[in-house]
């Protein structure tokens, strides 16, 4: 037995429903087209219906971990056949990996995201960027934890680092496994509330959702000595709900992170570029030779890296590589973006 309003259902989700004769559930896990799904009525194994399947277009239409479905109970055995999936808040997705134009369902229906970097040799600034402009996109507010701060010698010095490039965004250092910093956390676990762990293998989420859930859900394993690097330990995505209320889904930590995302995505992630661009003399200043270019001047000055712009560059043109990819295929879209290249947009 659930209680809908701590798993985060409202009105939001409630005014959707037009059809009553269905039992309302939120997707806790999914493997292989089962779903395990929660109710008021308990936990049922679902499976989506022959209709649903057969409108399906694509992956975004099909249940993820975290959605909101109506479903009914087949049988005795906590079985259940899912008719509709409710429209999202929020949607945390990425380009799934391979050469296809294909999305990547992570979770559904997300409030806060911790995005969670460790304060090791494995701290990226550039990593960081990419996350936080996966996390405008979805709909999501971004919240940063810097982890292993017992292994970091200058935290000070890294975390005026990362308030650079994630202005406006909740910074928290915590040492999970020695459970301090954990009550920073405390504002954010509230009945209703759904939280994503969202960062690269070996950064400590195992150890975090360990801490916040009080007892070992998820394997944790040490960093190499020789790079710093992480293993994989989570291998799916699953929700779970903490002592206090509230959910939080664990995703498989990530290498890489390819967007899947429009042209504006990172509006948001880079403010004081697109404010500094707002200063140039000239409205399509590239930034290069022209004249009263604000960005150039803040590069000069220092007030601005160098590798902070190219940072911001690079992402705009993969969202915009992206969208070209979704209109018009891979190869025009190369032909198109190659010509912007040699006509200097980029």
């Amino acid at each position: 037995m659930y209680d809908l309003n701590e798993l985060g259902f409202d009105t939001y989700f409630q005014e959707q429903i037009k059809d009553t004769q269905f039992t309302i559930g939120r997707v806790a896990k999914s493997a292989n087209g089962i779903y395990l799904t929660y109710s008021i009525n308990g936990s049922y194994h679902c499976e989506v219906s022959g209709k649903f399947f057969h409108l399906a277009e694509d992956a975004r239409d099909f249940p993820s971990v975290g959605d909101w479905v109506l479903f009914d109970c087949t049988t005795t055995d906590s079985k259940g056949i899912i008719h509709e999936v409710l429209e999202r808040k929020s949607l945390l997705s990425r380009h799934a990996a391979g050469e296809k134009q294909q999305e990547q369902l992570m979770a559904a229906n997300v409030d806060t995201v911790f995005l969670v970097s460790a304060l090791n040799n494995d701290f990226n600034l550039r990593r960081m960027e990419r996350y936080l402009t996966q996390v405008y996109e979805s709909g999501a507010s971004p919240v940063l934890i810097l982890t292993k701060k017992d292994l970091c010698d200058d935290v000070d010095e890294k975390i005026s680092q990362v308030e650079e490039v994630a202005i406006g965004v909740p910074i928290l250092t915590v040492d999970a496994l020695h459970n301090e910093g954990m009550d920073q956390l405390i504002p954010f676990l509230h009945p209703g509330n759904t939280i994503s762990l969202l960062g690269s293998s070996g950064v400590g989420k195992s150890t975090l959702i360990n801490r916040l859930l009080g007892e070992e859900v998820q394997k944790t394993q040490g960093i190499r000595e020789d790079d710093a690097k992480g293993r994989h330990t989570t291998t799916h995505r699953e929700l779970f709900i903490l002592p206090d209320g509230g959910v939080i889904i664990d995703t498989p930590g990530m290498r890489e992170l390819q967007l899947w995302s429009s042209e504006d995505a990172a509006s948001q992630t880079f403010q004081d570029i697109e404010a500094l661009e707002k200063r140039c003399k000239f409205r399509d200043c590239r930034h290069d030779t022209e004249p009263g270019c604000a960005v150039k001047k803040a590069i000069d000055t220092g007030d601005l890296s160098k590798e902070r712009y190219k940072s911001f560059r690079k992402l705009q043109r993969e969202a915009r590589f992206l969208d070209l990819k979704k209109k018009y295929g891979s190869q025009r879209a190369s032909r198109i973006q190659a010509d912007e290249l040699l006509k200097g947009k980029w």
